[in-house]
């Protein structure tokens, strides 16, 4: 008998549908204040929840991962109980990872197989347990320097990552940003998801890096990005955002208690929350309302808020497990409602909608609303938090660039590897934080073969960014990326 026919068959592992609890703080006492509502796994827990991972040949996690995350792995170590394993793969392709274990929105789970029977494995709240359990304080090395300068505009996850693709490369790399604090958007997460201490200790990894960071400077403002480019930045990547505001463009949106909902979010998140009443409306369906009613919630005091949106919840693009979190804080839902005008006598005493029948999907698939005539109604209320989009702030970038202004709203370069109309000068970001360092990857290589070709020679992939052997290579078994 041959030993192939002497061996067993291979028995696949068998699939857990069960998912180990995740631990909450309790209600009502965490509407009360900002504390964080997601508790971490114990490390028993985080083996366990590990082992259900059936360790898919094609890694279907990674492949719908924006940055290309091996999660596999890392799942694969902390079953092992190799925690500072763990720790070290999440943070070979993860620089932001301390904020991401967080505030991703899990697509990996999205696509996780385990998902078929039952619920997924907990991907991101394990990358938490690399973090928290494994040997996390390690410091990025750069390559040898390559001589070459390159500047970053804005300190968002999209120009972080820029940044430290850069860095490790052995770039010299410059990143200015508008305000005092790194982040961008992520500084309007509320801390009972994120605090600015979990940016503090992913940016302190950078410290090796040739990374330095210029805060409360505007380009475009306080100098024009052509002198960039004039005093010896030979690329420049724009990692611009979404940082303005949306209007309502209703009557009333000018009276005293309708609030910007990145403003309130982000006074809030330094210390300054904005007054808010006993009764209060937030317009939107996004991110930015799912974060905005469940601080407004926290900041009223037992007070009532309400959502309204005007498409259904099966197209709220808000994430899921944030509609969730709210649901259960008692936030009021009202759907199918459009907002008409605001009402009050110096001061917001009403919202006023028109319910709307959802049409025909639209070029981008989603459904448009048409109003429904003789239908308003007033929503008592006295603050109005208005969250109904983002905008870019362009404010000194000429039309040479040649953006192309996304549906959502963030800039990018119309070329390959998001490339502007300027040689040179790169432009990108994404829908949401992982999404944005995607895109950054993806610009960054494209920096690096402009900047390797100016040098003569050819681009290289990223380094092992912790000095040692080898270079950045996707895990056996990947085909495509999975983009939703």
């Amino acid at each position: 008998m041959s030993p192939e026919a002497a061996a067993p068959p291979k028995v696949p592992p068998k699939l857990n549908p069960v998912r180990v609890p995740i631990a909450e703080e309790p209600l009502p006492e965490r509407t009360g204040d900002f504390r964080e509502v997601l508790h971490a796994y114990s490390k028993e827990d985080a083996v366990l929840e590990a082992k259900r991972c059936i360790q898919c040949r094609r890694p279907w996690c990674v492949e719908a991962c924006p940055i290309s995350q091996d999660a596999r792995e890392y799942i694969r170590l902390i079953a092992a109980e190799d925690f500072d394993g763990a720790a070290k793969v999440t943070l070979r392709e993860d620089p932001l990872s301390t904020c991401l274990c967080k505030v991703c929105y899990h697509y990996c789970e999205d696509a996780c197989v385990v998902k078929k029977k039952g619920v997924p494995i907990a991907i991101r709240h394990l990358k938490r347990v690399a973090l928290d359990y494994g040997k996390s304080d390690l410091v990025y090395v750069p390559s040898k320097p390559k001589g070459q300068r390159v500047a970053v505009v804005g300190a968002g996850p999209a120009g972080l990552m820029a940044a430290w693709e850069l860095g490790v490369r052995g770039y010299s790399v410059t990143v200015y940003e508008q305000e005092e604090r790194l982040g961008g958007l992520m500084q309007t997460i509320p801390a009972y998801r994120m605090t600015d201490a979990d940016v503090e200790v992913d940016r302190a990894r950078f410290k090796d890096l040739d990374v330095t960071f210029v805060t409360g400077t505007k380009v475009g403002r306080d100098f024009p990005l052509a002198r960039l480019l004039e005093e010896g930045y030979p690329a420049v990547f724009l990692s611009i955002g979404t940082s303005a505001h949306r209007a309502l463009r209703v009557p009333g949106e000018d009276l005293a208690g309708v609030i910007p909902a990145l403003e309130f979010l982000t006074e809030t998140n330094r210390g300054r929350p904005m007054a808010v009443g006993r009764e209060i409306v937030v317009v939107g369906g996004g991110d930015v309302a799912m974060d905005s009613v469940r601080s407004a919630l926290r900041l009223s005091g037992g007070g009532r808020v309400t959502l309204v949106y005007r498409r259904g919840r099966e197209e709220m693009p808000a994430d899921p497990e944030e509609v969730h979190g709210a649901e259960r804080e008692g936030i009021r839902f009202v759907f199918q409602k459009a907002p008409v005008r605001i009402v009050g006598s110096g001061h917001v005493e009403g919202l006023v909608v028109q319910s709307v029948e959802l049409g025909p999907p639209d070029a981008g698939g989603r459904r448009s609303p048409v109003p429904v005539s003789g239908s308003e109604e007033t929503i008592p209320c006295d603050t109005v938090i208005v969250a109904v989009g983002q905008r870019a702030d362009l404010d000194g970038f000429g039309p040479e660039l040649d953006l192309e202004i996304t549906p959502q709203g963030w800039p990018q370069g119309r070329r390959k590897g998001f490339e502007t109309g300027v040689p040179g000068v790169f432009s990108a970001g994404g829908r949401s934080v992982v999404y944005a360092m995607g895109s950054a990857t993806e610009a960054a290589e494209a920096i690096d073969a402009y900047l390797s070709a100016r040098r003569g020679e050819p681009p290289s992939p990223r380094p092992d960014p912790f000095g040692g052997e080898g270079t950045f290579h996707l895990p056996a078994g990947y085909t495509a990326p999975i983009r939703s």
